[in-house]
């Protein structure tokens, strides 16, 4: 039996979807099922937070996980990225007020807020530019403009809330999007029937 780490919303009716396409399960889960464990033929599915999905996978309690790349470097778990899904494509960016354009870059004591702390301060530490990472749960666009701090590093989509807000994105991390990703051990243990399932995922995407 295969165990699939996934969190629960569009990611996982993704995968359902693509499994569906591929014969292997039929499961369709609406807003009101509150199961956590769900079992389908050869399949086991863990409903989880998606930061959570890296510490199943990597633990061995789940095979296979299905989580965005900024949840990959975020946690920095030990396990293996095996393919890019392509869909919930987005980028890790580094935003500032407009007034400011790319002012960041050449401040002694740069005060970065964001939600994603161990992406930021890896990305200065890069540059050589000393931080003070300045860790906020929601709302990081709030952070420069009451003056908490410099920028943000934050997911930028549309950019809208950006804008409304008299902020950009300056420089781009890193493009993100979906991702599977695997148990090493189960990758070797396994490896048949996870091949499988990169090989059919590989095959849908390839149709698009």
């Amino acid at each position: 039996m295969l165990t699939f780490a996934l969190s629960k919303g569009r990611l996982a009716d993704k995968i359902f979807d693509m499994l569906r396409k591929l014969n292997l399960c039929d499961i369709n889960i609406d807003s009101d099922d509150r199961r956590l464990v769900i079992e389908s033929g050869e399949f086991r599915f863990f409903l989880a937070k998606p930061s959570d999905v890296p510490t199943f996978v990597e633990s061995g309690v789940a095979d296979i996980g299905v989580v965005g790349k900024d949840t990959i470097l975020e946690e920095n778990r030990d396990l293996t990225e095996v393919l890019d899904l392509g869909f919930g494509k987005c980028r890790m960016c580094v935003c500032a007020k407009v007034e400011d354009g790319d002012s960041y870059k050449y401040k002694t004591n740069l005060r970065v807020a964001t939600k994603y702390p161990h992406i930021a301060k890896g990305y200065f530490d890069s540059k050589n530019q000393n931080v003070t990472i300045i860790k906020l749960n929601g709302s990081v666009e709030l952070a420069p403009i009451v003056g908490l701090s410099d920028c943000i590093v934050d997911i930028v989509e549309s950019g809208r809330t950006l804008k409304e807000n008299g902020l950009q994105p300056v420089t781009t991390i890193v493009e993100l999007s979906a991702r599977l990703i695997c148990n090493n051990a189960s990758l070797k243990t396994k490896y048949d029937e996870i091949s499988d399932i990169i090989s059919g995922f590989s095959r849908i995407l390839k149709e698009r």
